[in-house]
């Protein structure tokens, strides 16, 4: 089972500046006004060495003038439906209100793990005014400043005790490479795996959301043999009223985590959007391969650098990670979808492969006496070994004097230099500085 800690509660009482905390970032926009989060916002965090997804949820109403109030309350019940803990935000200063106490309910009848953080308390003054939230009857409270971090550590500790150490999943033939068909609903995922296995193993329609489930179709044909999967994933729940959007990336995150590479789909005639966008950043900060299929191409009226200005606009879009391969297809015509899985094993074995210590340094250290790191504040940095790591993506530690004065921009520089002598195409990369 993927480790997906969802955030809920009503707005206003810092479920994003959690977000932002658990991730280590500031992706999720944080204001004093309520209703600030209305799309879904994921992303990746890692506590005493799990790994796990985090989404940050709109803020929990029920009742109010607000016209995405609606939409908003959905999120928050697939949310908690698809996580594996649920963590319950409510703020000390104002105590529980009615729309808490809505929550609550909701909490009781998920059948899942549930942290209750007190938030806002951001001084000793306001330590012990959170004992009214243990009347919900759902677990422990946790007293937190999301502001100033207090307390989140002592809350992270509990919470991955409920993960799974290892993150694996639960995969079918797991010595086959596992290949995610993934994006937004309605891009022709389910049409590329029926073109694909020559029959209608899944229902396609014209309704986004048709596939309830992701499906797992073992592929053994013109020399390839792998899983392939299906993640257009909305699977219907009782009293649950379907977020299409929404609970599409929920099932992806799940199928991204267990797959090694994605066939990432968009659809040609409307280009990248948000949505993609969320997924696409989930594949990469799960180190996955990928392959990017711009579907839907016989839509497109072409003329003699339509394909060159699209793929050029595209990598701009997904930049700063852009070193992936691009095929414009159409699954109706079957244009070019034997050579998506082609590029897709050979992302997986970009993904796999491992680069001899011998020539990675013989390659590198050339590069590196060429093009130095710059010094800093008087204070020259040298690298002096470069170790590929044991890991199921490709990762690389760079030993040095002074790895703490090493910026972003030469972290690039080794990237791009890494990707132009070894492929890597498709897969992102992971570059350490090590104290030698």
């Amino acid at each position: 089972m993927s480790n997906i800690i969802a955030i809920v509660g009503r707005p206003n009482v810092g479920k994003s500046t959690l977000f932002n905390r658990f991730t280590e970032s500031n992706r999720a926009i944080v204001k004093e006004i309520s209703g600030v989060t209305r799309d879904r916002i994921y992303g990746r965090g890692e506590w005493n060495g799990v790994d796990f997804s985090v989404i940050d949820t709109g803020g929990y109403v029920k009742g109010s003038d607000d016209v995405f109030e609606g939409e908003i309350r959905k999120q928050v019940e697939l949310a908690i439906d698809e996580a594996s803990v649920i963590v319950f935000v409510v703020d000390v200063m104002t105590g529980i209100v009615e729309t808490d106490q809505l929550v609550a309910k909701l909490l009781r009848k998920a059948n899942k793990p549930v942290f209750i953080v007190a938030n806002k308390v951001d001084n000793t003054q306001r330590v012990g005014l959170s004992s009214e939230f243990w009347s919900f009857g759902l677990g422990n409270v946790y007293d937190v400043s999301a502001t100033n971090g207090s307390g989140t550590g002592e809350l992270l500790d509990d919470i991955v005790k409920e993960f799974d150490k290892d993150n694996k999943g639960i995969r079918d033939n797991d010595d086959l490479p596992h290949i995610a068909i993934v994006g937004k609903p309605n891009v022709g995922k389910s049409s590329l795996v029926n073109a694909l296995t020559g029959q209608e193993r899944n229902i396609v329609t014209e309704i986004s959301g048709t596939t309830r489930d992701a499906i797992n179709t073992r592929y053994n044909a013109f020399g390839f043999d792998f899983i392939l999967i299906d993640t257009a994933g909305i699977r219907k729940k009782a009293k649950v009223h379907e977020d299409i959007e929404y609970y599409s990336v929920l099932r992806s995150v799940r199928a991204i985590e267990n797959s090694d590479v994605c066939i990432f789909m968009i659809d040609a005639t409307e280009g990248i959007q948000k949505q993609d966008l969320n997924i696409f950043y989930i594949i990469q900060k799960n180190s996955k391969g990928v392959v990017v299929l711009v579907n839907k191409w016989d839509l497109i009226e072409k003329e003699t650098k339509t394909t060159i200005e699209y793929e050029a606009k595209l990598k701009e879009q997904l930049a700063p990670f852009n070193d992936v391969p691009i095929l414009f297809t159409s699954t109706i015509t079957k244009q070019r979808i034997h050579k998506a899985l082609e590029t897709a094993m050979e992302v997986f074995h970009n993904r796999t492969k491992k680069i001899p210590t011998s020539k990675l340094n013989e390659i590198m250290q050339e590069i590196i006496a060429h093009n130095p790191p710059p010094s800093v504040k008087g204070k020259y940095i040298k690298i002096k070994f470069i170790q590929q790591l044991p890991t199921h993506a490709p990762s690389f530690a760079f030993f040095c004097n002074l790895p703490q004065y090493i910026g972003d921009s030469y972290r690039r520089f080794l990237e791009n230099r890494l990707r132009e002598n070894f492929d890597f195409k498709g897969v992102p990369i992971k570059i350490f500085f090590r104290k030698k």
